[in-house]
C-alpha cells in the first residue's frame, strides 16, 4: 500500500452516493444522441455520418477538457469541482434544447462535452484518494451504477423522444437533472474531505504546473500501457456503438425507442458486472477480467451485428455491458494507481485518452456508415476489443508480477 492509500479516510456511502447520481446525467448526456441521430437527419435533413458530428462533438470535447480539470481538482478539490461541473453541465444542456440548428447543436454538444468532463474523473480520483487500492476496485464499481444507469437510460430516453415526442426534451430533462445534483453534492461537499487540496505546490505557476503533472503521469511506462489501451479500446467499441441504435432500427427493423430500449440492457449487463464484482475481481482478478472482459464483448458485439432477431439483440446488448466493464473497471482502477501523488492528473489524462478514442472511433465509424454497412462496422469493433482484451491482460500480468 503506497503512503497515500495508508491514509485514506473513511467514505460516507452519501458521498460515494451523490457522486454515482451525478454520474447518471454525465452518461446519460453522452449517448441520448445516439438513438436520436435517424430524427436529426431527418429534422436537418442529412445523413446519418453527418447527424453524428452531435456525438463526435461531445466526444472531443469531453477528452480535450480532461487534463486542465484533472489539474485544477489537484488544486482546488476535486469534491467541489465535481458540484459546480454539474451546475454548468445544466446549463449546457438547456443550450442543447434551444438550438435552432444542426450548427447550433453541434457546438452546444461541445460545449455539453466541455461541462459533463469533470463529473466522472474527478469522482473516480476522488474515491482513489479516500479508499486504499486493496478495496477500491468494488467501491468504484458501486459509484459506476450512476454512470451504468446513464448509459442505459441516455439511448431509451433519445429513441422515445424521436418516435414520440419532441427531440428536444431529453435535453430539458438533463438540465433538471444536473440542477439538482449539483445543489446535493454542494451540501454533501460540507462533510467530506478533499485530502489533496493541502497539496498544493509552489511549481511557478498554474500552467507550468499543469504541464508537469501532465508530463509526470505520461514520463511512467505503465501509465503510458494504461492510456494507450484504453484510448484503442474508445476506438473500438465506441465508434460502432454510437451507430447500434441506427442499426437496431434499419437491420432488426425496430421502432428506436425499442432499440434504445434494448441497449438498456447494456446497462443492465454493467449492474450485473456491479453486483458480482467482488466475487469476480477475487475469482479472475485483473489479467481474467481484462481478457474475459475483451472475449465477451467480441461475442457480444458478434450477435449484434449478425443476429436477425430482437432476443437475440437484447441478449448482445446485456453481455456487451457485462464485457465492457469487466475490462473497463480494470482499466480505470489501475488508472487511479498509475501516479498516486498526482491522481486527479491521472485520471484525468486517462479519461482524455478513452474521450479522444472515441471520438476518432466515430469519426471514422461516421465516415464508413456512409459506404459500408454497419453490419461490418460493429464486426470489425468486435475482433478490435478482442485483441485489445487479450493484450491488456497479458501485459497487466506482467506488470504486477514485476510490480
Amino acid at each position: 500500500m503506497t503512503t497515500d492509500d495508508a491514509k485514506a479516510v473513511t467514505v460516507s456511502p452519501w458521498a460515494i452516493a451523490a457522486l454515482s447520481f451525478a454520474a447518471f446525467a454525465s452518461s446519460a448526456s453522452m449517448r441520448v444522441t445516439d438513438a436520436l441521430l435517424p430524427r436529426l437527419g431527418a429534422e436537418f435533413g442529412i445523413g446519418l455520418g453527418t447527424a453524428a458530428q452531435v456525438v463526435t462533438a461531445f466526444a472531443v470535447a469531453y477528452g480535450v477538457v480532461q487534463v486542465p480539470y484533472g489539474l485544477i481538482g489537484d488544486r482546488i478539490g476535486k469534491y467541489r469541482l465535481v458540484a459546480w461541473a454539474c451546475i454548468a453541465s445544466a446549463m449546457s444542456a438547456t443550450s442543447c434544447a434551444l438550438a435552432g440548428s444542426l450548427g447550433m447543436l453541434v457546438a452546444a454538444r461541445f460545449a455539453a462535452g466541455a461541462t459533463a468532463a469533470a463529473i466522472i474523473p474527478l469522482s473516480m480520483a476522488w474515491i482513489g484518494d479516500s479508499v486504499p487500492y486493496e478495496r477500491r476496485q468494488p467501491v468504484l464499481a458501486r459509484f459506476l451504477i450512476g454512470q451504468i444507469l446513464g448509459l442505459a437510460a441516455g439511448p431509451f430516453v433519445g429513441g422515445a423522444a424521436a418516435d414520440y415526442g419532441d427531440w428536444r426534451v431529453p435535453f430539458v430533462a438533463l438540465a433538471v437533472w444536473f440542477s439538482i445534483a449539483g445543489v446535493v453534492l454542494l451540501r454533501v461537499r460540507r462533510s467530506v474531505t478533499d485530502r489533496t487540496i493541502a497539496a498544493r505546490t509552489s511549481d511557478g505557476g498554474v500552467a507550468r504546473g499543469l504541464l508537469a503533472g501532465f508530463g509526470d503521469v505520461l514520463r511512467r511506462h505503465w501509465a503510458r500501457v494504461v492510456v494507450i489501451t484504453v484510448f484503442l479500446e474508445g476506438v473500438a467499441l465506441f465508434g460502432p456503438f454510437a451507430f447500434l441504435a441506427s442499426h437496431l432500427h434499419r437491420v432488426y427493423a425496430l421502432p428506436l425507442s425499442a432499440a434504445g430500449g434494448i441497449l438498456m440492457l447494456f446497462g443492465a449487463g454493467g449492474l450485473f458486472f456491479a453486483w458480482q464484482s467482488p466475487y469476480l475481481v477475487r475469482r479472475l482478478r485483473e489479467p481474467g477480467l481484462a481478457a474475459g472482459g475483451g472475449s465477451v464483448l467480441c461475442i457480444a458485439l458478434l450477435i449484434l451485428a449478425f443476429g436477425s432477431a430482437w432476443p437475440l439483440a437484447a441478449a448482445g446488448a446485456f453481455l456487451a455491458g457485462v464485457g465492457f466493464y469487466m475490462l473497463h473497471n480494470t482499466l480505470q482502477t489501475n488508472a487511479t494507481q498509475m501516479a498516486p501523488e498526482r491522481r486527479g492528473a491521472a485520471v484525468a489524462v486517462f479519461a482524455c485518452c478513452f474521450f479522444l478514442g472515441q471520438s476518432v472511433g466515430v469519426g471514422l465509424a461516421g465516415i464508413a456508415v456512409e459506404h459500408v454497412a454497419t453490419t461490418w462496422i460493429i464486426a470489425t469493433g468486435a475482433f478490435a476489443t478482442l485483441v485489445i482484451g487479450l493484450t491488456f491482460s497479458r501485459l497487466v500480468a506482467t506488470h504486477r508480477a514485476h510490480g
